[in-house]
């Protein structure tokens, strides 16, 4: 059984409308998400004593949300990611994007879906928001109707994502939540421990666009196909962190993405997608000024993401999944996020 609660998280100011807060439990789980950025604001989950413990950073009013924070617990969109010095061309027309991350356009701009207010519908196991994106929002061309839906099943979290264009668009939507299972606001993720199901990840430049190679994980830091504890890790191969797109099996159908486990805990993350790459992100830029939820602070890789995705700037990399979404056509990926103790 899920229940689903409806209450009042916040207003907007200036008159911008009412946030509200929509909270899913199952027997497993309790997942809190606002209609501003369909942002997952909390999620319980149980160790293996029996012990719920919140997960994911954030913060516990809306006047967190709405100051310049790293897009936490967000939908990103119309692209996430980044986008080569913020321009592309479709049939012969250049189009200019925003650059709010110098010198690249990120997660879809100055005001991106994480931005914005969305409509929501309440279901028997969950909720579904649901906006359109102007015409030339952001850059971007054509008319963008797009639906998220959140949906629990006992230890599963379920996003759908749904999108329809007037006008040939790129189309990347993905969630930014940064998870830590001992906890949020716990010091770091040294102790976790990841698994990625990918042959191959996408090298990136000093701005993080990807080179255009499609490079093995075969010998490198990037293998992680089998466990690595990330403290260790990081050690040994002498990274700063992650922030790269693991390339997955390109089959559009559910398939295993990645595995985290917090042995102290004993929570388990699996994460299934039908998207063909994930953004496998260490809270790199996090640096501990942000005060959180119960006052916590947030610094250096205390909090990761597995951003579940088209690859980065694909949108100018021929040779790279299209992303392109065409009028008549239904962008439509789903991500699951599995959780269990052990």
């Amino acid at each position: 059984m899920v229940s689903v609660t409806r209450t009042v998280f916040g207003e907007l100011p200036s008159g911008g409308g009412t946030v509200e807060k929509f909270q899913l439990r199952s027997d497993q789980l309790s997942v809190d998400i606002i209609s501003w950025g369909c942002t997952i604001t909390a999620l319980q989950v149980k160790d293996r004593q029996g012990k719920a413990t919140d997960v994911v950073l954030g913060f516990a009013e809306l006047e967190g949300y709405l100051q310049k924070q790293p897009y936490f617990g967000a939908v990103v969109g119309r692209v996430a990611n980044r986008i080569a010095k913020g321009r592309f061309t479709i049939g012969g027309k250049e189009y200019l994007l925003p650059v709010n991350r110098e010198p690249n356009s990120l997660h879809g701009g100055f005001t991106g879906f994480d931005k914005v207010l969305w409509t929501p519908q309440v279901l028997t196991n969950g909720v579904q928001f649901f906006r359109v994106s102007p015409d030339g929002e952001e850059g971007y061309p054509g008319e963008l109707k797009v639906w998220v839906t959140y949906t629990l099943d006992g230890g599963e979290l379920v996003i759908n994502y749904r999108a329809q264009a007037s006008q040939t668009t790129p189309v990347n939507l993905t969630n930014h939540s940064y998870f830590n299972l001992a906890g949020q606001g716990s010091p770091n993720i040294y102790d976790h421990e990841v698994t990625i199901a990918a042959d191959a990840y996408l090298p990136v430049d000093e701005t993080l666009i990807p080179t255009g190679v499609i490079a093995p994980v075969e010998g490198t830091a990037f293998d992680l196909r089998k466990p690595v504890e990330l403290g260790t890790h990081l050690q040994d191969y002498h990274i700063h962190g992650f922030d790269h797109n693991f390339c997955l099996k390109e089959l559009k159908e559910k398939k295993f993405c990645a595995r985290v486990r917090h042995a102290a805990s004993g929570r388990i993350l699996e994460v299934y997608t039908t998207q063909p790459g994930v953004q496998f992100y260490t809270g790199n830029f996090l640096d501990g000024t942000l005060k959180g939820k119960n006052g916590a602070v947030y610094p250096k890789h205390s909090g990761l993401c597995l951003e579940t995705q088209y690859w980065p700037d694909s949108v100018n990399q021929p040779q790279f999944p299209p992303a392109l979404l065409r009028p008549g056509e239904e962008y439509n990926h789903t991500t699951w996020f599995k959780f269990s103790v052990a």
